[in-house]
């Protein structure tokens, strides 16, 4: 007869730490995020839900990959998914035509962009390019607009200046490497292929820029809000552990990407990881926002700056960030 009290009480504390958000679940939800592209920019997800960050917060995450920052969006509007990832410029635009929809964590907070070159060029400064033919990205894409946006800040014209080949994202070390041009704008880990073929990098948009909403999870204004402080919850947990475990996030980006070089899948997240492209947590500032949007604003993909407080819901990040 004295089992039952201590059965009450143990069934007590578990339905109270259900309830208060605690280390226990009454039940786990299942939940699904659309991602653009499988992208090595996105290991923050990956990690996730590989170490158990989002199964903690009793959640059963299913990753499912749109092809199109655009179609990952719509996913979320139309309430397919319940999040998304992708830039923030597409939430932005959509947010101002009156969609529903809202960035609650950050994932990418570096302008994670660089500038390849062949192992003889000589640079010093972005006006060593004019002249050159640059292998970049197709537009609409964040590489090309960075790199336009760079030319025409120093008093350059990218369209008479240089000559732009622009080849489909994931292919420009193809192009660069066959020798269409001397320079190329690049993702991870297109670059470290590069360098591991012999050719230099000149310039880094991550520490030209400094803090920059580059990627965010997206959901809409009216899910449900438990489940968003959950999943909040598992990106933060997830970005501290890039930092202070980076093997395992390593370990992590080979088994998404098995086709790559495991060098190169070193170099690469440990490039990320030094140039800070990979936030320490799940923040979004202000200004890290402003750059991103502004960059946006100078190629005419929107009109204004969101209003920070509207577009970007702090309540989830600050409990968050607060965790233990």
């Amino acid at each position: 007869m004295k089992a039952l009290p201590v059965l009450r009480r143990s069934l007590l504390v578990g339905l109270m730490l259900g309830l208060s958000g605690g280390a226990a679940f009454a039940q786990t939800k299942k939940v699904t995020i659309s991602q653009a592209f499988q992208s090595m920019l996105y290991l923050p997800l990956y990690v996730g839900m590989a170490n158990g960050s989002f199964t903690k917060q009793g959640l059963d995450v299913t990753k499912e990959t749109a092809g199109a920052p655009s179609a990952a969006l719509a996913a979320v509007i139309s309430g397919s998914a319940n999040f998304s990832l992708h830039g923030p410029e597409w939430t932005a635009i959509a947010a101002s035509k009156g969609a529903p929809v809202q960035i609650v964590s950050n994932c990418v907070n570096g302008a994670a962009v660089w500038i390849a070159t062949t192992p003889d060029f000589k640079f010093t400064s972005i006006k060593d390019l004019k002249g050159e033919t640059i292998v970049t990205g197709q537009m609409p894409t964040t590489s090309t607009s960075l790199f336009m946006k760079l030319f025409k800040e120093n008093g350059l014209d990218p369209e008479k200046d240089v000559k732009m080949v622009q080849v489909p994202l994931g292919t420009e070390i193809g192009a660069f490497m066959a020798g269409q041009g001397k320079v190329a704008v690049m993702y991870e880990p297109g670059l470290d292929q590069a360098v591991a073929k012999g050719m230099k990098v000149v310039l880094g948009f991550p520490k030209l820029y400094g803090p920059y909403a580059f990627s965010t999870i997206t959901s809409r204004t009216d899910n449900d809000p438990d489940t968003v402080q959950r999943f909040v919850n598992g990106m933060e947990s997830a970005l501290r552990s890039i930092h202070s475990d980076p093997a395992g996030a390593v370990a992590v980006a080979k088994k998404e990407f098995p086709t790559l070089d495991p060098v190169v899948i070193e170099q690469a997240v440990k490039r990320m990881i030094d140039d800070k492209v990979y936030p320490l947590n799940s923040d979004i500032t202000p200004a890290a926002l402003k750059v991103s949007m502004d960059t946006q604003i100078a190629l005419g993909n929107l009109a204004a700056q969101p209003v920070y407080e509207k577009f970007i819901n702090t309540t989830y990040i600050k409990k968050a960030v607060a965790m233990k």
